[in-house]
């Protein structure tokens, strides 16, 4: 067993494809036609860290409650957490795409790590590797 796909909900598939992609580095893995519940079109669309794992549901807002959920998923604490091998380069890249980075970097036990927020404002913490 494993979890296979986590739904973030976004404004804009194509927005959250490039902030994903070319900002955090993930793959698109899936850009599919699909229908919701009641036949509306809709795109069923899948990025994933390039080392595989579990993926990421980019699922566009449809209607005020969905549109509510943006950016506040987990109630504003930190709900998503991505480790990376080059916590420098992320964390630049994050800078030159103008995410709001929350607080400075700092060193744990557990790794480097600093707070961001996506495009859509999910709160992520961004994970260096841990100290050897």
């Amino acid at each position: 067993m494993n979890l296979d796909l986590v739904a973030i909900v976004v404004d804009d598939y194509d927005e959250a494809i490039r902030f994903f992609v070319e900002v955090l580095g993930f793959a698109l893995t899936e850009d599919s036609p699909s229908t919701t519940n009641d036949g509306r079109p809709k795109r069923w669309v899948v990025v994933r860290p390039p080392s595989g794992g579990t993926g990421l549901l980019l699922a566009k807002a449809d209607g005020e409650t969905q549109r509510a959920a943006v950016g506040n998923q987990t109630g504003g604490r930190v709900g998503f957490f991505l480790r990376v091998d080059d916590f420098e380069a992320t964390f630049a890249r994050l800078q030159a795409y103008g995410a709001e980075i929350v607080g400075a970097p700092r060193h744990e036990e557990y790794g480097t790590v600093v707070v961001f927020r996506d495009l859509a404002g999910n709160r992520w913490d961004l994970l260096g590797p841990r100290p050897a």
